[in-house]
Formats: C-alpha cells, structure tokens, sequence
C-alpha cells in the first residue's frame, strides 16, 4: 500500500478530531448529571426538580465550564457542541405544521365575498381528501370547474386596492395564478420566518426547523421540551392581536332582558315551575339586577327559569359579566339564534362578544371567564391590530404581576393615543384581544396615551408573559399553523431508550469482537481495532456534523457494524484464498486487499443509494436512520481499506506469521463444490410456495397499517398494574366509537390507537381527545390522578408516547414511501446494470430484492396478531424494508462481482460451471457476514427498545431471506435468462439427466 504516512495522518487527525468533538458530549452529560444531583438534593416535587434542573444548566450558560488548555467554553458552548440526541432518546416534541393556503388566499382576496370564489375554496378542501397535489394547485382546479364568465381578476377577488401593484384586472387566471403562487410562497415563508424566531426564543436546545419542500408544512423538532402544550401553543398561535372599544354594560341591559324572554319562548321554557325549595338570590342576581337597571324579582316562593340569565354570574377580570366555562358554548348558541341577534340595538347590532381567560374558583375548583362586549363594525375588524407592535417585551405592572410591555410604530402610536382618548372621556374600556381571547381590559385613567407605549396585564405567570411577548416580538402567522403529524416522547421513555440501546450496543459489539477473533485469530484483532476506530469517527462525524442521533440512528449503527465486519470478511476470505494457492504472506495480503476491492465498493455503494434514497424520502427519525448508514458506510470503507491493510502490512512486514484462521475454521467452508445451479428448480418451488402464501395472506389478512399510513392519533400509556387489552378497548369504545387497543411489550403498557375527529387537526382537538382517553382510562390509573400527571406520565404512569398524522399527510407517506422503494430498485438496477454490462445481472438482483420485500410484507401479515410487539407498517418499517434491499444487494453484488471474475478467469459461463464455483467460494464469506450480522440484530432485538422491535425483526427476516434469495434466486434468475450459457445444448441436457 502506497502513502502509508498520509494514512497514518489522517488515522491519527480524525482520531483526535472525533475524541475532540464527543469530550463536548461527555462534559455536557457531567453538567446534566451534576444538574439532576443538585435538584433531588432540594427538592422531592418532580415539577419542582425539573426547574432546578434548568435553572442549574442556565447558571452556567456564560461561566466557563470546560477548559482543553488551548481554548475554553462556557456552558452554553459546550451545551451546543455535545452530540444532539433526537426525541425517542431524550424525549420531547415533532411535529410536522401546515400552513393553511386557504387562509393565505382569503387573506389576499381581502376577505372577498364572491360565491364562486368561496364554494372553490370549500371544494378545494374535498380533493385535498383524496389528492397529492398542493392545496393552492387543487383550488385552481376548483376554480377552473365553477368560475364561468369570472376572472381571478375580479375586483372582487384578487384585483384588490391590497394587490393593486401586482394584480391588475385586465389579467388573464394563467397569469393571476403564477402571482398567487409567489404570494402563497412569499407568505409561507413569512410563516416559516415567524416560527423561527418564536422556537428561537423559546430556549431549548439544538431545535430543528426546516420547510418540507413547497408543500407549506414545516417540520419543528423541540428535543427535551417538557412542557410540550405550551410548546404546541406557542407554534401554533396566529398570534392576531386587535384593539377594541368596549361597550358600556348599562347599554346592553335591555338587549339581554329581551333575549332572556326570547329565549323562553323559543325554547318552550314555563316562565313559573313550583320551588321545593327557596331560590338561592346571592351575587348572581345582584349582578343581573345591576345589568337590567329597576328590574325587581321576588323569588322567595318561586324558582324563575331564565335561559339567559342563569348562565351568568360576578365577573372576576374586569368583564362585564362572569359566565362558567362550560356554558360558553350556550352562550354563544343562543346569540347566534335569528331571534335573539335580531333584538340588538341598532347602534349595536355589530357587537362582538368575546371572553377573557379562565379562571379558577378557589373553593368550588369550578372555571370561569367573564364576557365582554366589544364595539364591532360593518366589516368585523379592528381600529388598531397588532401589526403596529415594533417591540415587545415581559415586565411587571405596579403591584409587580408578570404583564407585557409594548411599543408601537409612528401610525399605530398616533391611533392608539386617539382610542385611550376617547376611552378616557367616556369612561370605557379598551380590549386588548389575541387570538379572540380578551387578555386585559384596561381604562385610560391617566387620559391619552402617546408615544406608543402601552402594557398588556391580565392573569399571567411569568412564562405566559414571556411567551405572549415572544409572540408578539416574532410577528403573527399569516395564516393558521395546524399540527398535521405529531410524535411526542416522555422523558422517562427517552431513558429506557437510552438504556436499553447502550447495553444492546455494548452486546452486540462485544460478540462480534469476540468472532472476529475466534474465526481469524490474530488477523480478528486488527479488525477490530479497524472497527473499534470505525464506531469513533462514525460518533465524531455525527458530533461534529451536528447529526442527531436516534434510536433509528443507533440502530443504524449497530447495522453498519455488520457492513464493517462484511468489508474485513471480504479481504480476509480473499487472503486465504491467495494463500491456498501457495503465494508468499506479503503477496497473498497485497493480492487479497486488490482482489476484495471491487466487491466492497460495489456491495457499499448498492448499499449507499438505497440509504441516500431513504434519506431524501425519510423524515425525523428515519432521516437519523439514513444518516448513521451513510456515515458508516464511508467510515467503513475507510477503515477496512486503510486501517486494517496498515495494521496487516505492518505486522507481515515485522516477519511475523499472521494466520487468518484458527485451529476450528481453518479449512471450514474450504474446497466447496455444491452444484446450485441443479438445484435452482426446487428453490423456484420453495419461494413460490413462500410467495404464494405472503400474497393469500396480504389479500385475505391484509398488513397491520400504522397511523403514519391511515391517519389516527396513537398513545402509548403505561398503568401501574397490569391491564387487559380487551376490556380497556371495551371501554374506550363506548366514548370513541373506534379504538384500537394492544398490550405493549410488559402487560401494563398499552398502545391506544383512534380516528376519533380525525380530520380536525387543532390543539384544541387534541386535547379534547387526550381528555377523553383520561376520562376512559380513569378506572385504571392511581386514585387522584390528575390529567396533567396523566398527560406528562408523571411517576412513570400515564402517556409516554403519543403520535398524531392526519389523513392528508398520511396519503402522503404513502406515496413517498411507495417512490423511495421503487426509486431504490430503480436506481440499483441501474448501477448494476451500468457494472456489469448485462441486464441479466439486473434482472436477477431485481428479482431476488421483490421476492424478499414480497416474503417479510407477508410475515408481517401473518404474524402481526399473534406477536407480543407491535408488526405496524409505518415509515420506520419502511426504513427497515430499503434496508432490507440493501442488504439483498450487497450480498448479491459481492456473488456477481465474483462470478464476473470467474468469467472473465474462466471463459464463459460453461453451462453453469463458473457459477457454482463463485457461489461456492463466496459462501464462507456469505454465512459468515449474515451470521454476523444476525448476532448484532438479534442483540439488539433482544435487549434494545420496545419501539424498535418491528424494525429489528423485519431485519432479522430480511437477513435470512436476503442471503437465500442471492444464491437461489438472484443467480439462478440471471443464468436461465441468458441466451448463451456456454455450453452445447445437447450436452445440457445430458447433464441434467
């Protein structure tokens, strides 16, 4: 080998570079863990040692912590340059966001009314269910079907005074709509900007925020979130601030004592129903008496029924009436009824009524919030919105309550001191709304405020100050952001993942090292100091690269160590060969690393493009899953080719005898001559047999699909006591009508699985849904349970795991899934083909990697009720199967590439001759790698996480059947589809006599 200083320079470099990049990593891991030491040493309250937790980390953001003599990094530095660990290892928030096109687009039309344009946009909606094109592409095609004589150009739609500079109406819809498009993607990258600086603001560490092509979703990965609702609050708020003149209460007084009556009426209320008992007449009809003026009610004898009235009580905030939360919704039934909104004043008829935040009864624990009437308009909007706030900040008001500073541009300053004016001389209220919540309702006591300075105040902690003015600061969301896909992991589930995949690795890693030495002796040791050096960089390059690691990702790992002892395999098979043939040691080594050339480059590079294709398709954590392969696949190349031949070189050169086997494998495998090409008929029978079975059983029994492929919300919930699966399902049915229920891995863990208001996507849904699994699953969790120690599994019991995946983006994995298998078998045909001249070779590795998918799809679908794990078909099991295919490659391209020898040695195929005897010489290499490979996966079946198991058993299956399918089927494929097998016909059928 040439260059052996430079090899040995760039060993000792990326050595010391990889050892630089994880110190960061094991620094952080000591300041975590003199973290957690220092909060259970004050408090016992879990809530209260996660804060002393972070308040520790913060301490140290601008201290130095770490000092390497030459360079010095304070917390926050070190925090920054440690390995990023994804949410299955440290826990945490993914969520994938759709920015709402059809906002976009009302918003540019200006609100347009036009029917037309309207019943477009509804029907938009209706082939977004079934298409997998882009909303904005499906509301053309809407509009294309209903629009007639009407233009886009329309000064009712998009001809607008707001577009006037950029959409004129003498227009034609083509060129309208490439200006919508740049408007949409303008406004989509306005959101994306918007939720930047919110996540930025927010202080976790190493988030991730990256747009999903133009599809207007956005991916946010928040790994160690722990408060993961006012996380999704913050990404999700539109954050539409306005400013309103509140109406005088007495105005309205009459207007509720005639709706009250209404009321009566069309609900068929009696007006007088005997008391058994006396009325009770406290604040609550004191303060309906204050709203109506004289109004007088003896109800000592009798009990009045009032529809209106009964709803309200003393407001608590400012409002002008206090109304429980759970009759909001009554409220807001009863004044959207013709009769009743019809009673409004004439001066008051565009009256708004909105609600402030709730509050909770100190004794009775009830909620309340309290109703405010707001001077509306002809168009519904604002005299001032928050579009004017330049800057915003958290403060504290007078009597030192957490509140938000604001400040406003020149316009927004002028207009906010003419509303505190007039305000002031009438003596009314301004409210301050975000996202049609009245936050405050404050009185200009001190008469107009100039300048632009004003203070949002309301019931606030400090955090909901901070994170209001973050809001605020960052800018509003164009549009709604609603969460389409969602996986979120508790902390606790992070550190079983942890756990169990650093003893898995430890295992795995130790048995390899250990048949290494036992198959090749001392030449074993080399390996595995070339592949203890390969699992360094591969963790630097992850570090240094800023990779997050995931458990995907360690499986990734895990794999790339089998590929690595493959490439070893590879050279050291080759050097017994030249050895067996009587070469001198240094000849045999240098032939033998020349020889395995070709086939690890080929078997890596196969490899390679079907990781590279997952990476490109792949998302979250099978994105980490690429990652790792595709590092390890060049680590591996590095290290086998380089480390291992100077290791080898250096001891062959010293005169020392280096055997490349011991006393038990010496001349295992040796001297093979198995006919498998006679043979190929009964393997035909076999896998048809095998293939017909899997097709009855995906037809008849179908695949255990996921959500990430129908659409659902998924939890996985842990109880203290054991549980049955069928009674849980039992009960949970009777609230969500369609449930899913499977036991878990240990009989108190189970997975709940529903489509229950699927299609709704909003925070507010999915908490309504959690609520209500909660409320279901009561019976069964600890007396006194709370639904937030339900909701953050607190004490281990409770939700560990959730997911959420709309149906649109559900067919849309679909899809992508579906592209990145084709695209792999597409892409690999084609290297192959490109390789090695002859579409046969093709053909048969095609072959063989569809009859593998066809056979591990079917016991998946055989098996998937019958297995303690879950069999769901979801994207990791998508990864699991592209794996698979490359794995089938590699090993059939290591077979091929020697069969190519023995041609081009041998002349011609000779009538199957020179096949049987690359099989045959590749064969202690083909069972040693999948044998290899199987105790690596095997460990990690057996000790790593639960939520790996579906994964690591297709990989077993896949494993097993991959190595047959590259000597039976792949091979057998590409002989019978040659033309000329070399051979007199005549002769051929001699011998198969």
């Amino acid at each position: 080998m040439q260059n052996k200083g430079l090899v040995k320079l760039f060993a000792v470099l990326f050595g010391l570079v990889s050892i630089y990049q994880l110190s960061f990593t094991f620094k952080n891991n000591q300041i975590d863990n003199a973290a957690k030491t220092y909060a259970e040493s004050k408090y016992e309250n879990s809530d209260a040692i996660s804060a002393a937790e972070i308040h520790y980390v913060d301490s140290l953001s601008n201290i130095e912590t770490y000092n390497i003599g030459i360079a010095s990094f304070t917390g926050k530095e070190v925090k920054e340059k440690s390995m990023n660990l994804g949410l299955d290892l440290k826990g945490g928030l993914n969520v994938i966001l759709q920015i709402s096109v059809k906002d976009i687009l009302v918003g540019l039309s200006n609100k347009s009314k036009d029917p037309a344009f309207n019943k477009a946009l509804l029907d938009a909606e209706e082939i977004q269910k079934d298409a997998q094109e882009s909303y904005l592409e499906s509301f053309f095609t809407a509009w294309d079907n209903v629009k007639g004589d009407q233009k886009l150009a329309s000064p009712d739609i998009f001809a607008n005074r707001d577009l006037d500079d950029v959409i004129n109406i003498s227009m034609t819809d083509a060129e309208v709509k490439k200006k919508l498009e740049e408007k949409v993607d303008e406004s989509i990258v306005s959101a994306f900007e918007v939720l930047r600086k919110r996540i930025d603001q927010f202080g976790v560490t190493s988030p991730n925020i990256q747009r999903l092509g133009n599809s207007g979703r956005v991916l946010v990965e928040l790994p160690g979130v722990r408060d993961v609702k006012r996380a999704t609050d913050l990404i999700t708020k539109t954050a539409q601030l306005q400013f309103w003149d509140v109406t005088n209460g007495q105005e309205l007084g009459g207007f509720f004592a005639l709706a009250n009556e209404a009321l009566k009426t069309k609900l068929g209320v009696n007006e007088v129903e005997e008391a058994a008992v006396t009325q009770d007449t406290t604040s609550t009809d004191s303060t309906v008496d204050d709203l109506l003026g004289d109004t007088t009610t003896d109800s000592t004898a009798i009990n009045q029924v009032n529809p209106m009235f009964d709803l309200f009580s003393v407001p608590r905030s400012g409002g002008m009436l206090g109304l429980k939360l759970e009759d909001v919704e009554t409220f807001k039934s009863y004044i959207a009824m013709t009769e009743v909104k019809s009673l409004l004043p004439a001066d008051a008829r565009y009256t708004r009524f909105a609600f402030g935040l709730p509050t909770v009864d100190a004794e009775t624990g009830v909620e309340y919030v309290d109703l405010y009437t707001l001077k509306g308009n002809r168009d519904n909007e604002p005299e001032l919105s928050g579009g004017v706030v330049t800057d915003a900040r958290q403060s504290y008001t007078q009597a030192n309550k957490p509140s938000v500073s604001m400040q406003m541009n020149a316009k927004g300053s002028k207009i906010w001191e003419e509303i505190t004016g007039r305000a002031n001389a009438q003596g009314t209220q301004i409210a301050i709304v975000l996202d049609d919540i009245v936050y405050s309702a404050p009185q200009a006591t001190s008469g107009a405020i100039s300048g632009g300075n004003t203070e949002i105040s309301g019931n606030f902690t400090v955090k909901e100050a901070e994170d209001l003015a973050n809001v605020l600061r960052a800018g509003k969301l164009p549009a709604r952001a609603e969460i389409v896909q969602a996986d979120q992991v508790g902390p606790s589930l992070g550190k079983e993942a942890i756990d169990s995949g650093t003893i898995s690795f430890a295992l795995a890693l130790s048995l390899v090292l250990l048949w290494m030495i036992m198959y090749y002796g001392k030449a074993g040791i080399f390996a595995d100091i070339a592949l203890l050096l390969n699992i360094l960089l591969i963790f630097g390059v992850l570090s240094g690269l800023g990779a997050v690691l995931t458990l995907p990702g360690l499986a990734g790992i895990v794999l790339t160590i089998g590929m690595s002892v493959d490439a070893n395999v590879l050279i050291f098979e080759r050097i017994r060969e030249e050895l067996g043939k009587g070469k001198s040691q240094k000849e045999a080594v240098k032939d033998g690393f020349a020889n395995a050339l070709s086939s690890i480059l080929d078997a890596n590079i196969t490899t390679g493009l079907t990781a590279l294709i997952l990476f490109v398709f792949g998302t979250g954590p099978i994105k980490g899953f690429a990652t790792t392969l595709l590092i390890g696949i060049l680590t591996s190349l590095f290290t086998a080719i380089f480390i291992t031949r100077l290791l080898v070189d250096w001891y062959v050169n010293s005169g020392k005898k280096l055997d490349f086997s011991t006393s038990i494998t010496k001349n295992l495998f040796q001297n093979n001559n198995i006919n498998f090409i006679s043979k190929r008929k009964i393997a035909y029978v076999i896998s048809g047999i095998m293939i017909l079975v899997s097709l009855g059983s995906l037809f008849t029994n179908s695949l255990d699909q996921g959500i990430d492929f129908v659409g659902g919300r998924t939890y996985q919930v842990r109880f203290v006591d054991a549980v049955s699966s069928e009674k849980v399902a039992e009960d949970l049915t009777a609230k969500f009508q369609s449930v899913e229920v499977k036991t878990i891995g240990s009989a108190n863990q189970l997975k709940i699985s529903t489509k229950y208001k699927v299609d709704e996507n909003s925070v507010e849904v999915d908490e309504e849904v959690k609520m209500m699994l909660f409320e279901g699953l009561k019976p069964y969790l600890p007396a006194g349970e709370t639904f937030k120690d339900f909701s953050e599994a607190k004490d281990d019991v409770g939700i560990v795991l959730s997911s959420k995946v709309s149906p649109t983006i559900a067919d849309d994995i679909k899809r992508e899934s579906l592209l990145a298998v084709l695209g792999s078998l597409l892409v690999v045909f084609l290297y192959i083909l490109f390789r090695f001249k002859k579409w046969q070779f093709s053909i048969g590795a095609v072959t063989a990697v569809f009859h593998d998918v066809i056979i591990v799809l079917g016991i998946f679908s055989l098996l998937y009720k019958f297995m303690p794990f879950s069999m769901e078909i979801d994207q990791a099991f998508i990864a699991a199967i592209l794996t698979v295919i490359g794995y089938s490659l590699n090993d059939t391209v290591v077979v091929f590439d020697r069969i190519r020898e023995e041609l081009l040695e041998r002349g011609g195929f000779k009538g199957g001759k020179n096949i049987n005897s690359a099989i045959n010489s590749t064969l202690s290499r083909t069972l040693n790698t999948s044998l290899t490979t199987l105790v690596v996966l095997l460990a990690m079946f057996i000790f790593g996480a639960e939520s790996l198991r579906g994964l690591l058993f297709a990989l077993i299956v896949g494993v097993v059947v991959g190595t047959y399918s590259s000597v039976f089927i792949a091979t057998p494929i590409m002989y019978d589809t040659l033309k000329n097998k070399g051979i007199d016909p005549l002769k051929e059928d001699e011998d198969n006599k």
